[in-house]
């Protein structure tokens, strides 16, 4: 029996079939993770939704920013960009079914001693931390009101977490740091603008593993999120995104020994 992670899909059911049929998978024994960014951009998300979701006993999988983009322009009335490649499913014959089990899906996930989060941890935030403020927004996720949430959850600020914002404000938070975050500073204070390799860090801040004074450490943590991540050798930090979508590569990485899968996109 082995587990298995995988990085960001976006849409490339092919190539996800592939990489299974290459781990020679087992239904009967082995379990997959996903670790967000399942759709969008590539041509398969419906597909590739449905897929997880009819295999979700052996299939789990946590939000990324482009699973959240698409449960903002179904609910929450955010006009989806010529670059999005979800409308299928919006429009799909089970979209009700599609879009609520996404929304159910967790920001994080803790699987024996692994971590997994689509885009990183902030380096000032411990487990109880994580593990509040994920619950929290999940909380919303599932509620009644998850329109008039998802209207109010897509800006850039705050820039920096402290336990005395507003639930909202941590909300907002949350999800920019687990779905978005690669450059921060030590304080956890947030930075969109770069995205290219650690070599190009913005002044003022580090990639959001490099911070010596993180609390999680000493944790395996797997993310997708940073395609452009390139000779990342540090210990407990595995990023996953080895940019299928841009004609990189879909990996996957066992578990139980750290090796990693990859075929070629």
């Amino acid at each position: 029996m082995s587990d298995y992670l995988i990085g960001d899909i976006q849409g490339c059911y092919s190539a996800l079939q592939a990489l299974l049929k290459k781990l020679h998978f087992s239904w009967d024994k082995d379990q997959l993770f996903f670790l967000g960014d399942v759709v969008n951009r590539g041509d398969k998300s419906l597909a590739t939704l449905r897929f997880i979701k009819n295999n979700s006993d052996n299939a789990s999988m946590l939000l990324g920013n482009h699973d959240f983009h698409l449960l903002a322009c179904a609910f929450g009335h955010i006009k989806p960009s010529k670059k999005d490649t979800f409308i299928d499913i919006i429009n799909a014959h089970d979209a009700d079914q599609l879009l609520e089990f996404l929304a159910f899906q967790p920001l994080f996930i803790q699987h024996q001693d692994a971590l997994m989060v689509h885009a990183g941890i902030p380096p000032n935030w411990d487990i109880d931390t994580l593990t509040t403020q994920a619950k929290q927004v999940q909380a919303h996720l599932q509620s009644d009101n998850l329109s008039d949430f998802l209207k109010k959850m897509y800006h850039d600020n705050p820039h920096t977490w402290h336990p005395d914002l507003t639930e909202l404000d941590q909300c907002q938070y949350t999800i920019n740091a687990l779905m978005r975050m690669r450059f921060c500073k030590a304080n956890g204070e947030l930075e969109f603008a770069h995205k290219l390799n650690v070599d190009q860090a913005p002044q003022g801040f580090k990639a959001w593993f490099e911070h010596d004074n993180r609390l999680l450490k000493q944790a395996d943590i797997f993310f997708g999120h940073w395609s452009t991540l390139s000779a990342v050798n540090q210990v407990h930090i595995y990023p996953m995104d080895h940019g299928c979508i841009w004609g990189g590569k879909l990996s996957a990485i066992r578990l139980e020994d750290k090796k990693i899968f990859s075929i070629a996109c």
